[in-house]
């Protein structure tokens, strides 16, 4: 894992970050209220059937099953992993009390933004790269309003265009590419940001031109690699870029 690694802006004229684990501190919010959610539901399952109680692991379960992806499909997949049969109406009920959770957490407490991201965007931003907000979740556009880092990002796209035009979840690369559509760059033109498996894969099956791994808790950057990273690092301070592509952009508002 560098220390630092160089990015050169003559091969990327624009980047897309994901949002929750790269652009705000709300990767640990939204595991954490995976994890209330599931836990009430295991736990109950546990008491009617005589099971067993295994608690949800924000750690592997989050990271493996859940991170990264729509909201239903994680339910589905987090299930699946314990042997559980989706129910559809399960499945409903749990995304909701997951939203219904983490909103409240950061309606609460407020969002905190990375530095390190917030001073990567705004060099590029200098050095004229377009940037893109990505999430797969619906509260994209209010989790950064919240963090006071909206108007760093061209363009956002969210769970609600994943909605209402139809794209795939990841590790499928629908957002992403539409995404660079919006930017009007080629894939190989721009570079992915990810912190979770399913994003990084998104991000190579795109074909994108460098697909950047954030490693932060040190716990993943063998499987990020695998999984499609050109680069991983354990924070965005260690990228170095080198060159620029036009005068400053203006703050997107």
């Amino acid at each position: 894992m560098a220390l630092s690694t160089v990015v050169s802006l003559d091969r990327t004229a624009a980047m897309i970050f994901d949002t929750d684990g790269v652009i705000t501190d709300t990767a640990r919010v939204h595991a954490a209220a995976w994890k209330r959610v599931f836990d009430a539901f295991l736990r109950d399952r546990a008491t009617r059937s005589g099971e067993r109680f295994r608690p949800f692991d924000t750690g592997e379960d989050y990271l493996l099953h859940v991170d990264g992806k729509p909201r239903a499909d994680g339910v589905r997949d987090f299930l699946l992993s314990r042997g559980i049969t989706p129910d559809p109406d399960v499945v409903t009920a749990l995304a909701a009390r997951k939203d219904a959770s983490f909103l409240a957490e950061i309606r609460r407490h407020g969002v905190t933004p990375f530095p390190s991201t917030v001073a990567l965007v705004e060099e590029l931003r200098r050095r004229g790269v377009r940037t893109a907000a990505v999430s797969a979740s619906r509260n994209c556009a209010e989790v950064l309003r919240a963090a006071k880092v909206a108007h760093l990002f061209d363009v956002r796209v969210d769970g609600v265009d994943a909605a209402r035009l139809r794209l795939a979840g990841k590790p499928d690369p629908a957002l992403f590419l539409q995404a660079a559509r919006r930017l009007g760059v080629t894939p190989a033109e721009a570079a992915v940001v990810e912190d979770s498996l399913a994003g990084v894969r998104a991000g190579a099956r795109g074909r994108f031109g460098l697909v950047v791994g954030v490693d932060r808790q040190r716990r993943q950057g063998v499987a990020l690699r695998a999984s499609g990273a050109g680069l991983v690092v354990t924070d965005l301070a260690e990228i170095q870029l080198d060159g620029r592509r036009s005068e400053p952009l203006a703050p997107h508002l």
